[in-house]
């Protein structure tokens, strides 16, 4: 463990996943020349994305048995070339019906890779180097996003559809070699990490990381967390900026952007707190959640389009939200053996998406009701500031629903700690007056 093939694997593996969001997150930035390509309205061109996300979510839970039965490498493999077709399909088709195929393929690719690495960090370094390097693995990642805000969207301006969608079609293949080649399930690396001998003990596995108290707080953590992010800067994000709010496309693709950054700078962060107050893991995504929440107000509730000033603000604030959702496979792995840990990450890796999905969609909708009498499916004309500001407002009862099954979960989690390790952990409030009362005491030399 933590040895220079360690090391290497997890590189490789760090580039597949930078790769698969690339992939993820180009639809977000071709957002616009999608809907005159496939002259479609907002709920019509959604189901791009949503298809994709849908397709992914779904596919989280049967990949994490696959990864407790077969192991992560071969996943990666398929993920990786499934990508690179699906993009090839996309960037060949003429019309909606084949661009959905090609999505369907990169979200089913996509859902392949991020437990697949996650589970070969968990194989081949120590638990201690655990929780910082997911959120490495979580941050690196988002330099997908990227790669398609700023050398994509370059070329798909300066080239056209086809050629651009075919140049990250290529990368997936490159992906694809390097994984083959390189990767490694570490079978007997890990104590007591060898897959299920069978299918029905995988799936044995996962009605019991199912039932654990502690996986379901992981699922309600990235629920909440992941989503708000996931929509801007997947799908819904570049035209908000560009049609309802008025910036030009440059300015979007820098706040896409300007989410990695603050990601990469705030996750190690996180990672330190959460090494050093595993028990105040809950608060600290709740809190994050509280941020966004009050920042997106600010936007919406603002009486003509937000000042840039703002807009930054927002970026940030949902760029936090990224390694914030990494609590939530820290919850999986604290509370599961290493044996399971394919299944338990694999269902806390649906809460995000199937959030992200229900929102992305309800947002089309609302775009289309809410677009002037007569309006065609010119951008211009559908998308409007009043629309934006009514169809971003679904998220507020998504993610409540999830802070209020987040705080259900962690009760239970305190009970079950309390009952298998004698641990009680009080509220947040008390042990913070506390510690400032220790302080307080010390500084006068009691």
């Amino acid at each position: 463990m933590n040895s220079r093939r360690a090391w290497l694997i997890w590189a490789v593996g760090v580039f597949a996943y930078v790769v698969a969001v690339l992939q993820r997150s180009s639809l977000g930035i071709a957002g616009v020349e999608a809907s005159e390509r496939f002259d479609s309205g907002a709920a019509a061109l959604s189901s791009l994305g949503v298809l994709q996300l849908v397709v992914y979510a779904g596919l989280q839970i049967p990949i994490g048995v696959l990864i407790d039965r077969i192991g992560p490498k071969r996943l990666v493999v398929s993920g990786a070339l499934l990508m690179a077709i699906g993009q090839a399909v996309v960037a060949l088709s003429p019309d909606l019906g084949g661009a959905i195929l090609g999505r369907v393929l990169v979200g089913a690719g996509d859902a392949a890779i991020f437990t697949s690495v996650l589970r070969l960090t968990n194989t081949w370094f120590r638990p201690s180097r655990v929780p910082q390097l997911t959120q490495w693995l979580g941050n690196l990642g988002q330099l997908g996003q990227v790669l398609s805000a700023v050398p994509f969207a370059i070329l798909l301006h300066a080239e056209g559809w086809t050629p651009a969608f075919l140049s990250i079609a290529s990368i997936s293949l490159l992906s694809f070699v390097l994984c083959l080649a390189v990767l490694s399930d570490g079978r007997g690396v890990l104590p007591n990490s060898a897959g299920a001998a069978d299918m029905r003990s995988a799936l044995r596995a996962l009605g019991e990381s199912f039932r654990r108290p502690g996986t379901q707080l992981g699922f309600w953590a990235h629920f909440t967390t992941q989503s708000p992010g996931t929509v801007f800067a997947l799908f819904w994000g570049v035209p908000f900026l560009v049609y309802g709010l008025g910036y030009d496309a440059a300015f979007a693709s820098a706040m896409i952007a300007l989410m990695v950054v603050a990601a990469l700078l705030v996750g190690p962060l996180l990672a330190l707190l959460m090494v050093r107050y595993p028990l105040r893991r809950s608060s600290l995504a709740l809190g994050i959640v509280a941020l966004i929440g009050v920042v997106w107000t600010a936007v919406l509730l603002w009486p003509t389009p937000a000042p840039a000033w703002l807009v930054v603000l927002l970026a940030i604030a949902l760029g936090v939200g990224g390694p914030a959702s990494q609590i939530g496979f820290d919850f999986a792995r604290t509370f599961n053996p290493s044996r399971r840990l394919g299944s338990a990450n694999g269902i806390v890796n649906v809460g995000g998406f199937t959030a992200s999905f229900i929102m992305m969609l309800l947002i089309g909708v609302v775009l289309d009701l809410s677009s002037p009498a007569g309006a065609g499916t010119d951008p211009s004309e559908l998308y409007t500031f009043d629309g934006f500001r009514l169809a971003m407002l679904v998220q507020y009862p998504v993610v409540g629903f999830g802070v209020v099954m987040l705080i259900h979960a962690r009760r239970r989690t305190r009970r079950l700690m309390l009952q298998e390790e004698g641990i009680a952990v009080g509220p947040f409030w008390v042990a913070l007056f506390r510690r400032l009362g220790l302080q307080r005491f010390r500084r006068r030399g009691l």
